[in-house]
């Protein structure tokens, strides 16, 4: 019989033993926790304080005692959210993708960068598709460019602050000219960019839009450019432009109305 491997790391395994238990009980000190946890209290000590620097426990400065910090909150909430998206975003991801053959790509944004929520492979021999959880720039790329497109003034200006990289000879890195790209998208309420990110690589692109008319996030069909005539052009923006906007419905069914959130704020 083969002996079956550990791969438990310890450090991380007791830092998650130290966060249940002050979920359990807040407000303990390090000599209680190191007690009920059958730590040391120097071990104990180290976990929290790396754990307050990353905001998951807090600190009170008077009793010396620590709880649960923002951080699991900031987490939660975001869960929350993408766990919606991704269960309104599901079936529709698979339709477009069975329509198309192409590959589907559902993006966030993460402050200055995209990230890579869920995929689908297309069904050709040659294709080209991010995996789920990849980061990128938000300066490149179909869907990150409408999400930059979508975002505030502050990111905007934020991105095209920065000395823009290049990926490819097509990769707008001009914060003139970039910006007036940006301006059409959102006039449009869609992209479509050819070598820019990755060359030979094709993105159709729109933005998914909450009930506020706010950016939650973008979909987007990709692929080989060798197959994105004038035929598909037409039929891939149609299909992007339909499922952003019926992923955009579900998202909206299930958010609060302005008329409800007025009467909850009374």
């Amino acid at each position: 019989m083969t002996e079956e491997k550990d791969y438990t790391i310890v450090a991380v395994d007791r830092a998650l033993l130290l966060l249940e238990a002050l979920a359990d009980q807040p407000d303990q000190g390090v000599t209680s926790l190191a007690k009920s946890l059958g730590m040391t209290k120097s071990l104990v000590f180290r976990l929290l304080h790396t754990l307050e620097g990353r905001g998951f426990v807090s600190r009170d400065p008077e009793r010396t005692e620590y709880s649960l910090g923002y951080r699991l909150g900031v987490l939660g909430e975001r869960l929350g959210k993408d766990g919606a998206l991704l269960h309104a975003a599901r079936p529709v991801m698979d339709a477009l993708r069975d329509s198309t053959s192409e590959n589907v790509n559902l993006v966030l944004r993460e402050g200055l960068k995209t990230c890579v929520l869920a995929t689908r492979a297309g069904r050709h021999s040659i294709r080209l598709f991010a995996q789920a959880g990849r980061y990128g720039p938000l300066h490149a790329g179909g869907s990150s460019q409408v999400l930059l497109a979508y975002a505030g003034p502050a990111i905007i200006e934020s991105v095209l602050s920065q000395t823009l990289e290049t990926f490819t000879a097509h990769t707008v890195t001009d914060p003139t000219r970039l910006m007036q790209m940006l301006e059409r998208i959102k006039t449009n309420g869609y992209n479509i960019v050819l070598n820019d990110l990755d060359d030979g690589a094709f993105s159709v692109a729109a933005p998914i839009l909450g009930a506020d008319g706010e950016i939650i996030a973008s979909i987007s069909v990709a692929g080989a450019v060798v197959r994105f005539d004038e035929e598909r052009r037409e039929t891939y923006l149609k299909a992007v432009l339909e499922a952003a906007a019926e992923i955009s419905e579900r998202m909206s069914i299930h958010a609060p109305s302005e008329k409800n959130a007025a009467k909850s704020k009374a």
